[in-house]
């Protein structure tokens, strides 16, 4: 079962989702793999199909990496408060407070969620990597990533695309038997319904302040 929703506001309602996943409900795995299905039908460069899905239901395997993010969230906290302040004309500005706040109920809670789904590119480009070859990795594995998040949107599923245990994305490749350095982990979703499927268009900076027409 989906949503009734059109395109334009699949694209514009997904969001980032914290505060509002309901940790008590489970979630079908089969729900998972679809939302997966579907993921894999993203661009990727070069045919490279070179994404994989680590996904996890197990108590406490989800604990040993929860605990990862939330070590290393709490563990920066200062310094993303700092690095996060916006001018005052900014949109973003009014909204940092709740921002923050979510974000830290989320790096509490986060084992609480039904799934929490890594995914991960294979190839690493080490030391100084052009633009193109940066480009055409990560080109090839983001646009599933917000496949993923559509398609969960769509089946009444919220997530958070997260990067926080990325800082020690080795730790994490060890208790989930990832090959290190051979395997890119991408980006961490915590999966879990969401608590009402109300959402709406997030304030943005207007595009005709960043759009540039033939020139800068």
């Amino acid at each position: 079962m989906t949503l009734p929703l059109t395109p334009d506001e699949l694209l514009t309602t997904t969001r980032t989702v914290r505060k509002r996943l309901d940790f008590e409900r489970p979630v079908p795995r089969d729900l998972i793999e679809d939302c997966i299905e579907i993921a894999l039908q993203a661009p990727t460069g070069s045919l490279k199909q070179n994404w994989h899905w680590i996904v996890i239901g197990d108590e406490r395997v989800k604990e040993a990496v929860a605990s990862v993010y939330r070590d290393s969230y709490h563990a920066s906290a200062d310094a993303r408060r700092a690095n996060l302040a916006y001018g005052s004309t900014d949109p973003r500005t009014e909204r940092l407070a709740r921002v923050l706040e979510s974000s830290e109920y989320l790096a509490d809670n986060m084992a609480r969620a039904p799934w929490l789904v890594i995914a991960a590119g294979t190839g690493r480009v080490l030391d100084s990597p052009t633009v193109p070859e940066q480009s055409r990795f990560w080109g090839s594995v983001l646009p599933a990533m917000w496949s993923f998040m559509l398609a969960a949107r769509a089946r009444g599923l919220g997530c958070a695309w997260t990067t926080e245990h990325l800082k020690r994305e080795e730790e994490v490749a060890k208790i989930l038997g990832i090959p290190y350095p051979e395997v890119t982990q991408c980006g961490l979703f915590p999966v879990a319904y969401s608590i009402g499927t109300d959402f709406k268009k997030a304030k943005r900076i207007p595009g005709s302040e960043l759009t540039h027409w033939d020139a800068w």
